[in-house]
């Protein structure tokens, strides 16, 4: 029996030794000795007795008996060899009384290398075991700005909490995301409870996303795994049964083939184009009414951005009084979002608009939930294939802002007041500052932020002695302030000079009629699998500004041709040689900045003055946002 295991062995060994060579890979186990860093650039800690993950076992420490099996550990020596005999041996003891000795192994980079019990090794990767002991020494390398040496690093804090090997993610702050997933406070220890429940959902999670076929994503089990318990919850997946575990796999799998191109999104810069057939045009069908859904955070009396969402709905149904009836769920968290949703479903809505980045983990799940509701949630650059997002390109807008503010400032100091630091929000501050350095070289943006924790916002936006002030962008109908828009102040009160406009209700509009006339389904393109985002701008009517009639008329012929060159697309307020407070950002006169770029914009202009504040300056209530949307600040 244990011959025959080894011929078997031997096959598999074979097979991968010339499944490598025609790749051109080497075709036996690698070396550590061979890839070790220099002698100094490392440090060795001992880690005792460690169950060695046995897929991560990967290779031998030293040349020895390195060319004694294939890549993938299994036996290429003859038959008849002395090494043959050894192997049947333990084969048996193996299959008879199990290997209990440890092996004894290297740890680099969470990959580890035999220095003894190769043959043990071997024997049990044949029979499937999932897990050796081993007495195991890390080889700790010293700090890079490589990716990989920085996952590493944050791999090892993290095993300080939970000594867990047997994960690994392919993205940096993957791991602190990991330990915030499972309820768990940042230096807080895992009990053996903790991980004896986390290995069996893991265990079980990893199986069936092999037998779906993952590995032939480019992704690890570990970020997939992490992207389900974000979106789903740890305590509600760790729940489920293996039935059930399965079926949530099945229906979530898209979301992790979109993992592996996380940034590959399908933005949609302008509504569609695309024609309807002309047998549709000639034979209409008729619809059902629809019935639309509009999930708000706080209520369009005490949140400008509700009130500018809540006009676009009462525009949709004035537009399409007989195809649409709309309702509006109000004071929404990134708690009860669910639950609200489930109200919306029960009410017969076919077709939610979620309104905030903090509920897109609500509004995917209940979309995977409900494949025939049409779902969609105002965020940017927003990774989902489950869900279509939306937004507005503020940021055209903003550069008319500034230079409406870089004319009518008595002086070189102006402020903004931006609320999250969220994609999109540092492109509106950094069009603002450029729009005002074009109309006024010398001026200056001092930043300030509503949604910090600390300090008083007013007595530093004085003592600044900013001239002109960009504001929240809408007044607030139960304030009945003037702080909104650009304003100069003149002793106490404010004099408005212009506003920038959502117009959120032709942005609806389009989209609806996208639904209606049969074109909505050209957008997606079902044999890629890529998120939507509409992200449309002045050109698509969404966007304005108002002026007021302060504004002297030769400013206004400026916001006039500016405001053409920019729906023409004839100029792009991020074109040119562009400079941050740290540097250039783009030296060549010709180039226009990404979509992308301008998205996930992570510095700040020149002339601005101020910074992009980290998540714990932020009041508590941010956090949600900043969780889903935050810019991620490089450095």
């Amino acid at each position: 029996m244990a011959r025959t295991d080894y011929e078997k062995a031997l096959k598999l060994g074979k097979k991968d030794y010339q499944a490598r060579m025609l790749r051109g890979e080497m075709p036996t186990l690698q070396v550590l000795d061979d890839i070790m860093p220099e002698q100094g650039a490392y440090y060795e800690m001992p880690l005792g007795l460690v169950q060695i993950p046995t897929d991560q076992i990967v290779g031998t420490k030293t040349n020895g008996r390195s060319n004694s099996f294939a890549g993938n550990f299994m036996p290429i020596m003859g038959e008849w060899t002395e090494f043959a005999s050894k192997w049947a041996n333990l084969s048996t003891s193996h299959v008879e009384e199990g290997i209990r000795e440890p092996i004894k192994a290297y740890e680099y980079m969470n990959k580890f290398y035999v220095l003894e019990g190769n043959k043990r090794v071997s024997v049990m990767k044949y029979f499937g075991v999932v897990s050796i002991p081993g007495n195991v020494i890390r080889i700790v390398p010293k700090r890079t700005e490589e990716k990989e040496n920085k996952i590493y690093f944050e791999f090892m804090d993290f095993y300080q909490k939970a000594p867990i090997n047997y994960i690994w993610f392919s993205q940096e702050g993957s791991f602190a995301r990991l330990q915030a997933a499972v309820g768990k406070e940042p230096d807080e220890a895992w009990t053996d409870e903790d991980l004896l429940a986390f290995s069996a959902l893991y265990t079980n999670f990893a199986a069936e996303y092999r037998a779906r076929g993952g590995g032939k994503l480019k992704i690890t089990p570990g970020d997939a795994f992490l992207a389900l318990i974000t979106l789903f919850g740890y305590d509600t997946v760790e729940k489920k049964t293996t039935n059930e575990l399965s079926e949530l796999m099945a229906r979530s799998w898209e979301e992790f083939e979109i993992l592996q191109k996380k940034q590959d999104i399908d933005l949609k810069m302008k509504p569609s184009q695309e024609k309807k057939p002309l047998l549709s045009m000639l034979l209409p069908v008729s619809s059902p009414k629809l019935k639309a859904a509009f999930l708000y955070e706080k209520t369009p009396g005490n949140s400008a951005w509700t009130y500018a969402h809540e006009l676009g709905r009462i525009y949709l149904e004035q537009t399409f009084p007989e195809e649409i009836s709309t309702v509006a769920y109000e004071n929404g968290t990134a708690e009860n979002a669910d639950e609200l949703i489930v109200q919306a479903l029960a009410a017969g809505c076919d077709l939610i608009f979620t309104t905030t980045p903090a509920f897109v983990q609500a509004s995917v799940k209940a979309a995977i939930a409900n494949p025939k509701v049409r779902i969609l949630n105002c965020s940017l650059n927003t990774s989902h294939r489950y869900i279509r997002t939306y937004y507005s390109r503020m940021h055209e807008a903003k550069f008319l802002m500034g230079a409406i503010a870089g004319a009518m400032a008595e002086n070189n100091s102006l402020a903004y007041i931006a609320d999250y630091p969220i994609f999109g929000s540092i492109a509106n501050i950094n069009a603002f500052a450029l729009g005002a350095k074009m109309i006024n070289p010398r001026a200056k943006v001092y930043l300030e932020w509503y949604t910090r924790k600390e300090g008083d916002i007013v007595e530093r936006i004085r003592a600044t002695r900013a001239s002109c002030i960009s504001g929240r962008d809408m007044v607030i109908p139960e304030e009945g302030s003037r702080l909104f828009g650009i304003y100069h102040m003149e002793g106490e009160n404010p004099r408005n000079l212009a506003m920038p406009l959502y117009h959120w209700g032709k942005f609806y509009a389009q989209l609806i009629r996208t639904i209606m006339d049969g074109t909505w389904k050209y957008d997606d393109n079902s044999s890629t699998v890529k998120p939507i985002n509409y992200w449309w701008g002045m050109s698509a009517g969404v966007i304005d500004v108002i002026c007021s009639q302060h504004l002297p008329i030769g400013t206004k012929r400026l916001v006039e041709l500016l405001k053409s060159t920019i729906c023409s697309e004839q100029f792009n307020p991020f074109s040119g040689i562009l400079y941050s407070q740290t540097g250039v950002v783009t030296d060549d006169p010709t180039r226009v900045l990404t979509p992308e770029e301008i998205m996930t914009m992570d510095w700040l202009a020149e002339n601005v003055i101020g910074s992009i504040p980290k998540k714990e300056e932020l009041i508590d209530q941010a956090a949600p946002v900043i969780d889903q949307q935050g810019v991620k600040k490089e450095g």
